[in-house]
């Protein structure tokens, strides 16, 4: 009975972006870039205000603010991978989607 419910409920409804491989890409790079964005805007936003010193020992960055400041971190250091693959998701989104 639930099964049936859940079919009806989402029969007209295209796939999830998490289980659409295209989809998954096209989220996952809009995040990278809007957290590189975000981090080159104001650059402790997701250090908690916190100034690394050389000698430190290393923070700990853990629940979300630890996977944005990772995400920041693929966009500063991979940021000519990060720019094409937004021209090719743009590409694909544009022309064959």
């Amino acid at each position: 009975k639930n099964s049936s419910f859940i079919n009806q409920v989402f029969k007209d409804r295209n796939m999830v972006a998490i289980f659409s491989f295209s989809s998954l890409m096209t989220v996952l790079t809009l995040i990278i870039c809007t957290c590189a964005h975000l981090k080159e805007l104001r650059p402790t936003i997701f250090d908690g205000g916190l100034v690394q010193e050389p000698g430190a020992p290393l923070v700990k960055r853990t629940g979300l603010v630890g996977f944005c400041w990772k995400m920041s971190r693929i966009g500063e250091r991979l940021s000519p991978f990060v720019s094409a693959s937004c021209v090719f998701i743009a590409v694909h989104v544009l022309f064959i989607k």
